[in-house]
């Protein structure tokens, strides 16, 4: 039997007493982008210790660079990003200015014009700025930092919000790889989450950008929304296979009202249960592994077999953060505009939130930095055992532990607890040092990290994080 064979079996047996299994495992677990996770950043790291750290920063260290624009031009229920309905051109020109001020700041404490490796523009939907915006955004980094031809640009995008200008500007920014979200093709989904968008229009951008050059291209689906149900996201599923995706992101909706109120628009009797949703995503990996012939990435990513995230998988150089699943191994993120994070050797940062509190940061010379987190060397330890879990869907304690000149014994202990159900129903392995996650318990890989976060739970801790399953 092949391997795609088996890994297909081994859904189905999981879909036979999902039942059981979902109920067991449903917890809300963070998706772990970071450890420690957002939720437990401090304004104890603030604008001054973040301009300590850029200035010491390595003068060989790698940087990838991530833009956060919080605006679009319409409000889809369903999203948990960070961003709002802004259709003025003057405010999207003056926040495009504020990104140019900060990255002159963050570049003058660096010192230099560091080695560039990735950039990501992310949102809400950054085209959403003014086409020279997005160029003269571009052409400051270039002036700042220093490209090379391996340099991906990255760039997300709503089909539907692309006028010709923006579509131009694409090739005038160098991107490389552009993220289409595609969600689901159901009309009566796409109106239930207020994101109505046609097949042809997806395609359309999809071949508009390779003809401008765009080498690559991602598509995002969703599970879970409201209306759904298994045969809808089973045609979508084969429709997005015509597009011919390099990658393709398959996430659960994360129904979080009490951070996101506009999701409260969105009856919960029109979500599928935790069974139904469990059909559903393995309907999509069916479709995704069989018939077009991806190769399962993590948790909820797919690559075809010659794409560099299917050959980093392989050969266990897969990287986690808060883009998702990523090939990027530069030690840095340095983050720009509101809400952004970026991840230091020393620690993590995030900006201000809201684009009013960033643009009054930025306004007064200051760093945008308004809390962040330093990392322990417990900290350290954890976090690579479970990038490690969420990357290559197994760890080996006491090599980590070794490489760190810690002691495994305390995460052994933790593991002997918390892996005999996991083992016992089929989701892992687990031999005293060694924890492998079977095809079978691919779905559940958050709830086995999260047996190593030691923030997770604390007293007062809220419910803050979406469903494990």
């Amino acid at each position: 039997m092949s391997t795609d064979n088996v890994a297909i079996t081994s859904l189905d047996a999981a879909a036979d007493d999902v039942g059981q299994l979902v109920a067991r495992y449903e917890g809300r677990v963070p998706r772990y982008t970071s450890y420690p996770t957002a939720p437990h950043f401090t304004p104890l790291v603030g604008r001054d210790v973040y301009a300590r750290w850029l200035a010491k920063l390595p003068a060989d260290t790698s940087l990838s660079l991530y833009l956060h624009v919080p605006f679009c031009d319409r409000l889809c229920l369903y999203c948990g990003c960070n961003t709002s309905v802004v259709r003025l051109e003057t405010s999207h020109r003056a926040y495009a200015g504020l990104l140019m001020r900060e990255i002159d700041r963050v570049a003058a404490l660096i010192g230099r014009r560091a080695t560039v490796s990735h950039v990501h523009w992310g949102g809400g939907t950054p085209t959403s700025l003014p086409a020279d915006c997005l160029v003269a955004i571009m052409e400051k980094l270039k002036d700042r930092f220093t490209f090379s031809r391996g340099t991906e640009v990255a760039i997300e995008i709503d089909p539907t919000s692309l006028p010709p200008d923006r579509r131009d500007a694409l090739g005038q920014m160098s991107v490389t790889r552009i993220s289409l979200g595609v969600q689901d093709l159901e009309p009566a989904v796409q109106k239930a989450i207020g994101r109505e968008q046609s097949y042809e229009e997806t395609q359309a951008c999809a071949e508009e950008a390779r003809a401008l050059g765009v080498g690559s291209l991602n598509l995002d689906l969703i599970y879970g929304l409201p209306l759904q149900k298994t045969a809808g996201v089973t045609q979508t599923a084969r429709r997005a296979l015509a597009l011919k995706a390099d990658r393709v992101a398959v996430f659960g909706y994360a129904h979080v009202p009490w951070m996101k109120r506009h999701q409260s628009l969105i009856s919960e009797d029109t979500l599928p249960g935790p069974g139904e949703r469990f059909a559903q995503r393995s309907a999509i990996h069916r479709v995704l592994t069989r018939e077009g012939g991806y190769v399962a990435v993590g948790l909820d990513h797919y690559a075809l077999p010659n794409d560099s995230m299917a050959k980093a998988a392989t050969a266990g150089r897969l990287k986690r953060s808060f883009q998702g699943y990523t090939t990027d191994a530069a030690p840095a993120l340095i983050g720009f505009g509101a809400s952004s994070i970026g991840s230091l050797p020393q620690g993590y940062v995030q900006n201000a939130p809201t684009a009013v509190a960033y643009a009054k940061e930025i306004e007064t010379d200051q760093l945008a930095t308004v809390r962040g987190i330093a990392l322990t060397a417990d900290d350290r330890l954890r976090r690579d055992i479970i990038e490690r879990v969420m990357c290559d869907l197994e760890v080996d304690l006491d090599g980590l532990a070794g490489k760190h000149g810690a002691d495994p014994g305390q995460l052994k202990a933790t593991a002997a607890g918390g892996m005999p159900r996991f083992v016992e129903d089929g989701l892992a392995s687990w031999d005293g040092g060694r924890i492998a996650v079977t095809e079978r318990g691919r779905p559940f890989v958050r709830s086995i990290a999260a047996l190593f976060d030691a923030y997770l739970n604390q007293a007062g801790d809220k419910p803050r994080h979406s469903r494990a399953v």
